[in-house]
């Protein structure tokens, strides 16, 4: 039996704002949505065209509060081949929420509060 990593959700109060920020932060695209004719959800499938994994954004209709993320010990983390860059990018866009020099890696926040880490190509 062979397991493998097909997408993660996360679900989002605004869903074009996340896609916007995911579009503009880390370059995602959407590449599918389910959007039921009752209009109760919607999802929207983002990929990063190098990989197959997907991040799934849920927009739920009768949800009107911010997510509870506790005390958001998960993440989703991204490599990226010119970290320096990144850095200036995410630090002009003010979504940086924790810096680890010594590890060299930091996290930004996305509209909902998620975290994710962003790694330099090692």
């Amino acid at each position: 039996m062979k397991f493998k990593f097909a997408h993660n959700n996360l679900n989002v109060i605004n869903l074009e704002n996340s896609i916007k920020f995911y579009e503009e932060a880390l370059g995602l695209k959407v590449t599918k949505k389910i959007e039921p004719e009752d209009g109760s959800f919607i999802i929207a499938f983002l990929g990063d065209n190098e990989t197959t994994h997907l991040l799934e954004l849920t927009w739920l209709s009768d949800w009107e509060h911010p997510y509870d993320l506790g005390d958001n010990e998960f993440h989703l983390a991204f490599v990226v081949d010119d970290f320096d860059a990144a850095y200036k990018k995410h630090k002009e866009m003010n979504c940086i929420c924790y810096e680890n020099t010594a590890m060299g890696i930091y996290f930004i926040s996305d509209p909902d509060g998620y975290w994710l880490e962003i790694i330099p190509t090692r």
